[in-house]
């Protein structure tokens, strides 16, 4: 490894913190380090700081420091170097996304103290998703206040699905801008895109990480008329439907438990809100797989990634369940096997590839990283 192609990446969460120090030019992981549960962020760095000065990694071994940030609202749409002016943006997209970029601001403000030197960049998951087509993009809304106010479909996890776009298509052994797929990020945030030729035309969650599949504790896709109704006549003012919507709804809300794998023990002990659960989740994804198949007009694979999708063959099979007339035939035995690359879950003649990709936003991050900057690892 060389000292100017290191990269800090800091993934603050609305709880946790993480971080690694990842080489831009061969995606090797010099440090990385993760905290739960976090009550003070200035606590959570100080430890970073102190574990890369332990493994001498001071600022004096690193090219950069890269944010992951959620939401970049209208106008930050693509990796940029931070000042006062990007501080402010992130700022005011709080409310697109307040439980995750108050965190990264956070980060933010730490590393900009701790490292003054250094480059910082922060890389949006929205970015991904800035170019939307239109059709999708757009909310059947007023469109002069939808305008004024920047309400439009932003999507998430888009690091991610770029980075799972990109791998799918090496392991395919085909070129990205042949390869049609719909990418699954199943972690306790969900979300999916359709992505045509390594370009996104359509991703479920929307002007704020609520929208789409059902996640731990968010609810996904939801009548705005439930929301009228609970502040008409189920005694809730915003505060409560805030709290609800973020804190206790999803999978939390529906059986207890936020954790796919504590459901699942549930559903095996015959919980029958956990069954529930489980068969609303599976479902919702399912719908989607079904939409965006339609609108790619078909495609050369389907992708599993992050925590769920990763680790629980149990969903990815109940997600496909039945998906063999679109083309979508699992191997029950490649789908159970352990594994931990990049690797085919289907049957060699199943129409639609069905894979299994583990995500590296950090790598990711670091790549965008050294791309601004022109150093090594950038393209």
């Amino acid at each position: 490894m060389t000292a100017s192609s290191l990269v800090l990446v800091l993934n603050a969460g609305s709880s946790s913190l993480k971080y690694q120090v990842v080489d831009a030019g061969s995606g090797a992981v010099a440090a990385r380090g993760h905290s739960e549960r976090v009550a003070s962020y200035d606590e959570a760095l100080q430890q970073v700081y102190d574990d890369l000065e332990a493994q001498s990694l001071g600022h004096e071994s690193l090219l950069a420091v890269g944010h992951r940030v959620v939401h970049g609202g209208p106008r930050l749409t693509r990796p940029v170097l931070i000042d006062d002016e990007v501080v402010a943006e992130i700022e005011s997209a709080i409310r697109l996304a307040p439980l995750h970029n108050g965190p990264a601001l956070a980060g933010i403000r730490g590393a900009r103290a701790r490292y003054p030197a250094l480059p910082q960049v922060a890389v949006f998951d929205t970015a991904f998703f800035a170019d939307l087509p239109a059709a999708a993009a757009t909310y059947a809304i007023d469109a002069d206040l939808a305008e004024r106010e920047g309400i439009r479909r932003y999507g998430a996890h888009g690091t991610s699905h770029r980075f799972v776009a990109d791998a799918a298509a090496a392991l395919l052994g085909r070129p990205l801008t042949e390869v049609d797929q719909v990418v699954l990020h199943l972690g306790n945030g969900a979300s999916a895109s359709a992505v045509r030729g390594g370009r996104p035309v359509e991703t479920s969650m929307g002007l704020t990480p609520l929208e789409g599949l059902v996640m731990g504790t968010r609810p996904g896709d939801l009548d705005p008329g439930v929301v009228l109704d609970l502040m008409r006549h189920g005694g809730l003012d915003l505060a409560g439907v805030d709290d609800l919507l973020h804190h206790h709804s999803g999978l939390q809300g529906l059986a207890g438990t936020s954790d796919v794998r504590d459901l699942l023990a549930a559903v095996d002990a015959g919980d029958e809100r956990a069954r529930t659960a489980y068969d609303v989740y599976c479902h919702r994804i399912r719908k989607y797989v079904g939409a965006y198949l339609a609108v790619l007009g078909g495609a050369d694979a389907l992708c599993f990634t992050a925590g769920v999708g990763e680790h629980s063959p149990r969903v990815r099979a109940g997600v496909v369940d039945g998906l063999e007339r679109l083309g979508l035939v699992l191997d029950p035995g490649r789908n159970a096997a352990e594994g931990s690359g990049a690797r085919r879950i289907s049957t060699d003649d199943s129409p639609v590839a069905i894979l299994v990709v583990p995500t590296d936003e950090e790598a990711m991050i670091a790549h965008d990283v050294a791309t601004l900057l022109g150093a090594p690892g950038g393209p």
